[in-house]
């Protein structure tokens, strides 16, 4: 992954949803009994390309979700979108888990499983084939499909990498 790719966003003037992907209660004993807490795994996107992901805990759910989208809005990233669907296919690792997204015709829908569905959603994405292979672990699914969006190339930057047309790009 080059990470040239990668273009960090500010939160600030964005108006941003947030999903939480996965909530897991945690417990440690100690001599005085067992202390709850809880980790929130939350995805935050504007609907327009713009994707973070963030991870929160606490001793209370509302607080670890609070958290986690504190923390999203400090790892936003920007992701190449066309026509609601990806520019071309990807298959990424990202730990165990590994993820393969496929651009879909308009009217196709997001087909993808929980974790992923969300980064989608929330990215802006609505027409996409996509599959979760390996590990099914929610971080790690989170993970690596930020990871495939960022490393999508834009066609505009292909063409002018390669110093030819749009036409040229897209007919070989």
């Amino acid at each position: 992954m080059s990470q040239s790719n990668i273009q960090r966003v500010k939160a600030s003037e964005l108006d941003l949803k947030d999903k939480v992907v996965s909530v897991n209660r945690v417990v440690k004993t100690t001599k005085g009994g067992r202390t709850f807490s809880f980790s929130a795994l939350v995805v935050v996107g504007d609907g327009a390309g713009i994707v973070g992901h963030g991870l929160g805990k606490a001793r209370e759910v509302q607080e670890a979700i609070t958290k986690g989208i504190d923390d999203a809005k400090k790892n936003l990233v920007k992701v190449h979108v066309l026509k609601g669907t990806v520019p071309h296919e990807q298959v990424t690792k990202f730990g165990a888990s590994k993820v393969w997204i496929k651009p879909a015709s308009h009217g196709t829908g997001v087909i993808a499983g929980g974790a992923m569905r969300a980064v989608l959603e929330s990215a802006g994405v609505t027409d996409v084939l996509a599959k979760s292979l390996g590990s099914s672990n929610p971080h790690n699914v989170v993970k690596a499909t930020i990871k495939a969006l960022t490393d999508m190339r834009d066609p505009i930057n292909v063409s002018q990498t390669r110093g030819i047309s749009m036409k040229r790009v897209f007919n070989g």
